[in-house]
């Protein structure tokens, strides 16, 4: 290979290693304002796009062992790619296509699976991971949060009968 290509197939490799997966977005009917409100919302997310040359990416992708994405990979394409929360930045994506029409996600890998269109708006209906940390959260204090009431039911049902007998007037 080329220097020059070697080069490149590097530096997609280097972008790819930023996170466990990659989004393959076709960005052919964006203008550069369309583009540049898009990787702000991705900024958000910590995520990255990135305008790539679909024969490095070929190369790129066999490289790192992912699931066959040749046939995806015609037209004008970047890859979306960083971030801590997959969900989140399908989500940006996919609100992004549904308002301008002009961004279209194609197909992503999680891991070392493949995601295909649907996948990937599955994907962004998913609640973000602070969300989901705070259910998990809810659901493990919940048993602790019972037992404090079973514990604190004793001492309180003896309480009551004290001031039910105090309030009959039987002193005794």
């Amino acid at each position: 290979m080329r220097p020059e290509k070697q080069f490149l197939v590097d530096e997609v490799n280097a972008h790819l290693e930023k996170s466990d997966y990659v989004f393959v977005a076709d960005y052919q009917r964006a203008t550069v304002p369309d583009i540049a409100e898009l990787r702000g919302q991705l900024a958000k997310e910590e995520a990255e796009f990135h305008v790539i040359k679909n024969n490095i990416l070929k190369v790129a992708a066999k490289g790192r062992g992912f699931p066959e994405l040749d046939e995806h990979l015609t037209g004008q394409n970047a890859i979306v790619i960083g971030g801590r929360n997959p969900s989140g930045v399908a989500k940006v994506l996919t609100k992004f296509f549904d308002k301008e029409e002009k961004i279209e996600v194609k197909v992503g890998v999680l891991g070392e699976q493949k995601l295909e269109q649907g996948d990937v708006k599955a994907l962004s209906k998913l609640p973000s991971i602070e969300s989901l940390r705070a259910q998990l959260l809810g659901l493990l204090a919940q048993p602790a949060q019972q037992m404090v009431f079973v514990l604190n039911a004793v001492p309180q049902n003896v309480l009551n009968v004290f001031q039910a007998k105090v309030d009959a007037g039987d002193g005794n």
